[in-house]
């Protein structure tokens, strides 16, 4: 059962590791890519526009697009579409396969590393109050957190681990809870401190001398929640409420740090974790497994909300928002996105229609996230699915469909 709905915007409305070489550039976006699972029927259909400002022919093409990305295998799907002239919605498939209940517009989901972006702006707030420097070293800040097996935190900078190119391994590459039914059914209500998660990575060598190349790494973003605790008093979550989510009113959006729960209306996560067992709810989770790296609950709307403000340069300085744009290219991710690139806690991506525009995906078992915001923060694409999707790259293609041609149909830019 889908709906689909638009009303005119009266305000500003105010982030996987992969089995396969074609799809490692996936480990980028989140903590795991999932594989294939049977799931529910794909269902959709349009109503009436709720503003004479919608035309019927953009709720049919958002509606339509739901559809394809649920009939590739997904479970749920749930996406906003958001620009100048007001905002739609469009869902397909169930939110709990137990009780067949619909997926509505204002389920909350697990956003997975698109935590990371909110965890970036609070480090970058901190260099424009001049408490944190991006050039400082996580030496600097975490003596001997970061050392063995070659790895050295005097080598490392802040810049670095926000924008993966610190050359640290990536723990989630080591972590079984996230990557097999077995280690998730074993660990999944295990809380984990920043520090044992950081020890997976000391135990390996560094894939690279920092600095050299870009590849993903979760720890980067682990150490970076880290450096802001120490820099402020707080713990990421904490700061991340204060700065971000009170302040824009984000009132369904969620920084967990143990509890396994995602409260009120919510899509559940359904996983095979590769087909290393079979499709189980995946909704509990501790999310201390993710922490800074993608520990963050929200909807569609909230996000919206938060790319607006963020790309609107409504939460940081200019200098600090010029950083955070500032990308490195990154073709490990070409098979999914060609040409993008990657800047600090922002994934930069072409787009069909010239341009490009903002983004950063989120993949947990059972939940993904994507999203797009144009260049000037006016327009805004969030949707999340539920379920593994697709063995292949169709379910990452019509997520890209849909975002591409929200922001790229006539008159949106």
């Amino acid at each position: 059962m889908s709906t689909t709905t638009r009303t005119s915007s009266r305000t500003r409305i105010t982030s996987r590791i992969v089995a396969t070489t074609l799809v490692t550039a996936l480990a980028g976006v989140g903590l795991v890519m999932p594989a294939a699972s049977a799931t529910g029927p794909a269902t959709g259909s349009a109503t009436k526009p709720a503003s004479p400002s919608a035309s019927k022919s953009s709720q049919d093409r958002l509606q339509d697009m739901v559809n394809a990305i649920q009939k590739t295998g997904t479970v749920g799907v749930v996406a906003r579409s958001t620009g100048p002239r007001g905002h739609g919605h469009a869902t397909a498939g169930v939110a709990d396969k137990a009780t067949g209940a619909p997926v509505r517009s204002g389920d909350r989901f697990r956003i997975a590393s698109a935590s990371k972006t909110f965890v970036a702006t609070v480090a970058l707030q901190l260099v424009g109050e001049g408490r944190l420097s991006l050039d400082d070293t996580v030496e600097d800040w975490l003596p001997g957190v970061v050392s063995g097996n070659g790895n050295d935190g005097s080598r490392i900078t802040v810049r670095q681990l926000l924008q993966h190119t610190s050359g640290l391994f990536n723990y989630t590459g080591d972590f079984p809870v996230i990557n097999s039914v077995e280690g998730f059914q074993k660990d999944r209500f295990t809380t984990w401190t920043d520090e044992q998660l950081v020890a997976i990575a000391m135990s390996h060598k560094p894939d690279f001398a920092p600095g050299t190349k870009w590849a993903y790494s979760n720890t980067g973003y682990i150490l970076a929640g880290m450096i802001i605790e120490k820099a402020t008093g707080n713990s990421w979550q904490q700061e991340v409420t204060q700065r971000i989510i009170r302040p824009l009113r984000m009132r369904h959006t969620l920084a967990p740090a143990t509890h396994p729960h995602i409260p009120g209306s919510h899509l559940n996560g359904y996983s095979n974790f590769g087909g290393s067992g079979p499709t189980i709810d995946v909704t509990e989770f501790n999310p201390s497994a993710a922490g800074a790296a993608g520990a963050m609950i929200s909807t569609t709307a909230d996000m919206t909300r938060f790319y607006s403000a963020l790309l609107g340069g409504r939460l940081l300085r200019p200098a600090q928002l010029a950083e955070m744009k500032t990308t490195v290219r990154t073709p490990d991710l070409d098979p999914v996105w060609p040409g993008a690139s990657y800047g600090l806690g922002l994934l930069r991506i072409p787009l069909t229609c010239g341009g490009s525009y903002y983004s950063h995906p989120g993949d947990l078992p059972g939940y993904t996230t994507r999203n797009g915001t144009s260049e000037n923060g006016r327009r805004i694409v969030v949707l999340n699915a539920t379920g593994d999707g697709a063995p292949d790259l169709s379910t990452e293609k019509a997520h890209n469909a849909l975002i591409d041609g929200e922001l790229c149909a006539p008159g949106r830019k």
